[in-house]
Formats: structure tokens, sequence, C-alpha cells
């Protein structure tokens, strides 16, 4: 009984050890904390995808997602190390190397940054341009995170500073939704399904929209990096094995959503997502499908984009002037592997 015991064991180490060799190295870091500001945002749906697929369980992962309001607190929770890697805006990797503070997108999971500015319904009809929005209070998911950013974008299009409005952290759930149908904003800068839940109700509309192409080319000149998964530096030197896990499981997600149904995305994520209403989840998923990754990786005319936007109103990025490195932003070579193994 007990040689069977040890002879079990034994296998099953075996089995364990030859799963490893066939994912490639087993991960440094098996328990992850991946921080995110917004779980259920469609933004960050690869994430979600990868976690209920078991993807990261297949990589060797023990991941841990805890949820913010916004992208800006996600990132607050890796500068203060608790939190490994974040699914978040890839914004913020251009932001911190000017801050001198390192970090690097490994992964992409959008390359539309589907956020949209709504207004009530009589306030759009008379929208003209961002010159509009002067004075106006305009909720966003958290101060400082892309949809701050997308306000900020808009307002210096028309030569008009961010302090210019005032900006107020509305999350991006059920509490961003009431803020806007009780009025205590005038406008809202957010995410599906938060917005798609908005104009279900007929009483507000999009002025501002990157949820299409014409939008994204509009609003930021096409090609973008959007929303990916990143680390500090020092975190996917020292840790390539676990980085690779995670990327091989994001572009699994990313694979498995641009050949899923809408119907067969539902069945995944949490019923929480459709906040009750499963019409308005399927019409704003099928609104969201064309901005996602198909394999992860990303490139240097989309980085551009994204520095050319935020030299506009960043201070820190305007301060840095020529002196930030794109190249060194993002990190290519783990999603190109996984591509080449996920078809």
């Amino acid at each position: 009984d007990m040689l069977k015991r040890i002879l079990g064991a034994a296998m099953a180490l075996a089995a364990a050890l030859m799963m490893a060799s066939a994912h490639g190295q087993a991960p440094e870091k098996k328990k992850l904390t991946i921080a995110v500001g917004g779980k259920g945002l469609f933004y960050y749906l690869p994430l979600t995808i990868a976690e209920r697929q078991g993807y990261f369980k297949e990589q060797g992962l023990e991941v841990e997602i805890p949820d913010f309001a916004g992208g800006a607190k996600a990132l607050q929770a890796l500068v203060g190390g608790s939190a490994d890697m974040v699914s978040g805006a890839f914004e913020h990797t251009i932001n911190m190397q000017a801050k001198k503070q390192p970090i690097r997108a490994v992964v992409l999971q959008a390359s539309y940054s589907s956020i949209v500015l709504l207004m009530p319904k009589d306030k759009a009809a008379r929208y003209k341009s961002a010159r509009d929005l002067k004075g106006l209070k305009i909720g966003v998911t958290a101060p400082g995170s892309s949809t701050n950013m997308f306000v900020n974008n808009l307002l210096a299009k028309d030569g008009l500073k961010p302090n210019d409005v005032s900006i107020v952290g509305v999350g991006a759930s059920a509490g961003a939704v009431a803020a806007m149908e009780k009025g205590e904003i005038d406008a809202i800068s957010n995410l599906d399904p938060v917005i798609s839940q908005l104009e279900s109700t007929g009483k507000f509309v999009a002025v501002a929209d990157s949820r299409t192409e014409q939008g994204m080319k509009d609003i930021y000149g096409g090609d973008y990096l959007a929303s990916c998964i990143y680390a500090t530096d020092e975190f996917v030197r020292k840790n390539p094995n676990t980085t690779q896990a995670v990327v091989n499981a994001m572009v699994k997600a990313n694979r498995w959503i641009a050949k899923a149904t809408p119907e067969q995305i539902m069945a995944v994520v949490p019923e929480t997502y459709m906040a009750g209403n499963r019409s308005v989840y399927k019409a704003a998923l099928l609104k969201n499908m064309v901005g996602y990754s198909l394999d992860g990786q990303m490139n240097m005319k989309a980085a551009q984009n994204v520095y050319n936007v935020l030299k506009k109103f960043e201070p820190s990025v305007i301060a840095a002037g020529s002196s930030i490195n794109l190249a060194s932003t993002f990190d290519n070579s783990f999603a190109q592997k996984a591509a080449a193994k996920y078809k």
C-alpha cells in the first residue's frame, strides 16, 4: 500500500514535470496578482475569459484579480507592490516612463480604446465640439485613468486645458450608471457595458465614440494600443517564464474571443456583468467585437499614436520631451511566441 502511494506520487510528479516542460519552463512565480480597474468592462474581456476558461491554470498559474474603480488605481497597486501585473491602458506605460518608473506592456487585449463620451439628449443636441464641455462636470472611471485621458485629448484638440472641466470618479459599474441617471454629472466618459446601459434608456447620446473604426480615426488618428497587460521592467526581467505563461493564457483568450459568438461569451462571463439585462449586454458586445486584438501583438505605429495623444496634455510626457523611448514601453517577444503556439 505504501509502495503504491509512493509510486502514485512519483507518477503524479512525473506528469506534472512533463506538463511544465510541455508548456515551456515552469513559472518562477506561480501565485500572481493582476490588478484591473473595472473588471466587468469589455475593455478587459480577454482577462475574464482567460480566468473563467481556466487558461491561467493550464499554464501553471494561480491568478488573483483584485478589481479597482479605475485604471489609475490599478496602476497604484502595481507601484505600491500589492500587484505583480496590471490589466490596464497602454497610455500608462508611456506616462510612467516619463516619470522614470519604467513599466512595459507584454500583451495586447484590445486595439480600440472603445471609450465613449455620453451626454443627456438635450445637451448632446447642442454639442458642436469639446468647447461645449467647458465648465462641465464629467464622470470618469477614476481620475488619471484612460477615460480621463480621453476627455483631456478631446479638450486639447479644441485648445482647452484639462482643468477647463471638473473630473469626477464614478467607477466602472452600477455607480457610474446611477451618477449619470441622477444628473450628478453633466457627461460621462466610460466604456461598455456602462455606456450601452445608459444608451438603452433612450435618454443619453454619444458625442464621441471610439467603438468604431471611424471613431478611432477621428479621435486618435488610426492605429492604437488600448487595453493590455503590463508589468514593471524588473518583474518581466526576473520572471520571464511567468510572463510568458500569462501572455500564453491571454493570447489563447484573444483567439477564443475571435471565434466566439456573443452567446458563447455570455455563457462564460459572470452574470453580474450583465446588470440584469442580457439583451443590452449582447448588443453592446456586438459593437465592441471589432476592437479586440487577434494575436496580442503591438506595433510601433500604434504606440506612436498613443504618444502623439499624450504629449498634447500629459504634463510628465510634455516635460520628458524626446527622452521617451517608445520601443521600451512594450515587449512583443512573449506575444510572438504565444501566437506561434495558438493559431
